[in-house]
């Protein structure tokens, strides 16, 4: 068996333990996850508009933006966890399987 890349199952019960807590299950359905897993890219993306280069490159240790870089990046992956735990998307499996496919459709140069 391959090495697993990533174990979410720790933050899958985590979250579904937060949502059942809430009663927030019944608002978990996959469009509305989706739709905010969007809406948090867009915050996320927010923080790099109108910077250069070297200035995005910096946004996780800027003073300014290190923290709200850190909390989009967490709703992200908070997000998308959720989303693909309620579809029953392994994500291990599933980044495994799209690095495979990448690594065939673009093969490293030679020399």
């Amino acid at each position: 068996m391959t090495a697993r890349l990533l174990d979410t199952a720790p933050l899958e019960a985590a979250l579904q333990r937060f949502a059942e807590e809430r009663d927030w299950q019944r608002f978990h359905s996959p469009k509305n996850l989706a739709m905010a897993l969007t809406a948090e890219v867009g915050e996320l993306v927010e923080l790099f508009q109108w910077q250069d280069e070297q200035a995005s490159r910096q946004v996780a240790s800027d003073p300014a933006t290190a923290r709200p870089v850190r909390d989009e990046l967490a709703d992200v992956m908070i997000y998308l966890t959720r989303l693909a735990s309620v579809l029953g998307v392994d994500l291990d499996e599933a980044v495994r399987t799209k690095m495979a496919s990448n690594a065939l459709r673009y093969p490293p140069k030679a020399g």
